[in-house]
């Protein structure tokens, strides 16, 4: 039986590879999506079915209805996170 002796060095490229290999996996689960159905929009802004039928109403907030679902762009509702952004 052969004895390996494995040193600190080692077990740094071991990490660094490990590493790099991990972020490979989760990269396309950490990507933005583009499209967002009503759910995902009402619990990123934390609002009621309603008060997203009325931002839709009014016009605060575009969509695209396919179906029956409504799909809101990501983009648009960072905007509308941002033009609400208020500092003190």
């Amino acid at each position: 039986m052969e004895i390996a002796i494995i040193t600190k060095t080692d077990l740094l490229q071991f990490k660094a590879e490990l590493l790099s290999e991990i972020k490979e996996i989760v990269k396309p689960d950490t990507e933005a999506k583009t499209w967002l159905k009503s759910a995902e929009v009402r619990k990123q802004l934390s609002v009621s079915p309603g008060t997203l039928q009325n931002l839709r109403i009014n016009g605060t907030l575009n969509y695209t209805k396919v179906g029956g679902t409504f799909y809101y762009r990501s983009s648009d509702i960072n905007r509308l996170m941002e033009e609400g952004y208020e500092t003190n």
